[in-house]
């Protein structure tokens, strides 16, 4: 089930929000359980077992290395639960991309190749799993005591709203509100008006301009020019921004709907003025994750200058490789890495040098060849549109798209780079976190009826697509 389905706008959320108010407070966590499970299970029904299970195996082994008065019996539960997660993930995600370059290598040699069941990917396991290890990691360093009812555990790790695609959110960042959380007549509002947002951004802008895309992609690249090329990258440069901003914008909506805080997974990371920047500004949470539980553990910034250029360089490889198994995710690490330790190593003065505008233009078109490495997963393929976009052949304008793609495309380019002047920013912040008056508060729930009706009348014309990330 997604949330920009018919199933979900008009089945689900109703019937979820109707039983979970109704309901007294002490009940609420068991009918978000209860939802939550059907949520998955409508998506992925095979797999419900092994979220299920992998949830209580790192409950209990976190309440035992909590109990164990031995600092080695701790580290050995902690490296269990560890090893649970992030065996799962390996599996379900690594095992045919291992297969498959393991049977590439055995064919060159003249052997004969493994056979191999193909293994079907969990949806959102890649976020479930560094959620549950945020848990782990962050109870053994002290950072909060462990859940003491598995109900409300399990509540935390599978709650719909973040479950598939995030934000990341760790225990400690809303630990007071799995247990207890009230929510304002206002508070509800505010996180109406921002699912709505996501919804629109998803559907009425990514969704646009994504069908475009998938359709330009899947021709011959070597037949297009290089405006062409540029024209499709940018709008997919877009595409994926709308599509997961608009995703976590849903999330931290329905989550504010029912009392939840998450944490903001998006800071307009197209205005950065360097690759660092960005992603400081781009999914916040998994830059947080890595940086708190691979980065720092590495030395981080406490060791050698080459120290820590390696350090980058492995988490973003790793990172890159958390995206996707195949080799174009690896290389799209390895470009951002690059990009990284050469800032450190003076690009960033020539930045501050040339200022704001010119960087800032810079940054955006370095990220959008990285999303060519991202977008084409077949590397001859992308080899072919990178020297497609610096063939510089303007002689011709091949990509044919209609005036519904080039409205949504310049709307998500105004939006994009809209909050770099200080109105835009102003407008940004009452909407998303100052207190609405009650005309505001009128103004803004008609408005926010108006685009869902929109939404939905878009969803039934063409129908869903399911979100960019459900694939990670």
């Amino acid at each position: 089930m997604v949330f920009s389905s018919n199933i979900f706008l008009l089945y689900f959320l109703p019937a979820f929000l109707i039983c979970y108010f109704i309901c007294p407070r002490k009940y609420r966590n068991y009918i978000l359980l209860l939802f939550s499970i059907f949520f998955y299970g409508y998506g992925a029904p095979d797999f419900i077992l092994i979220l299920l299970g992998s949830t209580m195996a790192n409950f209990y082994l976190v309440k035992a290395m909590d109990k164990s008065q031995s600092r080695l019996y701790k580290k050995l539960f902690c490296a269990a639960a560890i090893v649970i997660n992030m065996g799962l993930l390996a599996y379900f995600k690594y095992a045919n991309f291992f297969v498959d370059n393991l049977n590439a290598m055995l064919s060159m040699a003249g052997a004969r190749p493994l056979t191999f069941a193909k293994v079907l990917l969990p949806i959102g396991i890649s976020f479930f799993s560094f959620q549950s290890v945020t848990y782990v990691i962050d109870t053994y360093r002290g950072n909060n005591r462990p859940m003491q009812k598995l109900t409300d555990y399990i509540v935390y790790i599978i709650m719909f709203p973040q479950l598939i695609a995030g934000p990341i959110v760790r225990y400690c960042d809303i630990e007071g509100q799995i247990i207890e959380r009230r929510s304002k007549a206002s508070e509800c509002l505010q996180g109406f008006y921002r699912f709505v947002i996501g919804l629109c951004k998803k559907v009425l802008i990514a969704d646009v301009i994504g069908s475009q895309v998938d359709i330009a992609l899947a021709g011959d690249l070597s037949l297009l020019d290089s405006g062409s090329a540029w024209i499709i990258i940018a709008a997919y440069t877009m595409q994926l921004y709308f599509d997961f901003s608009g995703y976590s914008d849903m999330a931290i909506g329905l989550g504010r709907i029912m009392g939840f805080k998450f944490p903001e997974n998006f800071d307009n990371p197209y205005n950065s003025s360097s690759i660092t920047e960005f992603w400081r500004r781009w999914h916040m949470t998994l830059g947080a994750f890595m940086r708190n539980y691979l980065y720092i553990p590495l030395g981080g910034n406490r060791c050698s200058k080459r120290r820590m250029y390696l350090n980058l360089w492995i988490v973003f490889l790793l990172s890159g490789l958390w995206h996707g198994a195949s080799w174009n995710f690896v290389i799209w690490g390895a470009y951002h890495g690059f990009w990284l330790v050469l800032e450190r190593l003076g690009l960033s003065k020539f930045y501050e040098k040339i200022g704001k505008a010119p960087s800032v233009i810079i940054t955006f078109f370095l990220a959008m060849v990285g999303w060519a490495i991202f977008r084409i997963e077949n590397l001859p393929d992308t080899w072919t549109f990178i020297t497609r976009m610096f063939a510089f052949d303007f002689s011709s304008f091949s990509f044919a798209a209609d005036a519904q793609f080039y409205t949504m495309f310049i709307l998500a380019l105004v939006f994009s780079f809209f909050t770099l002047f200080p109105f835009g920013k102003k407008i940004q912040d009452a909407v998303f976190y100052s207190e609405y008056t009650a005309t505001g508060h009128v103004v803004a729930w008609g408005v926010s009826i108006l685009m869902l009706f929109f939404s939905i009348g878009a969803l039934n014309a063409v129908g869903f697509s399911p979100f960019i990330y459900f694939r990670f």
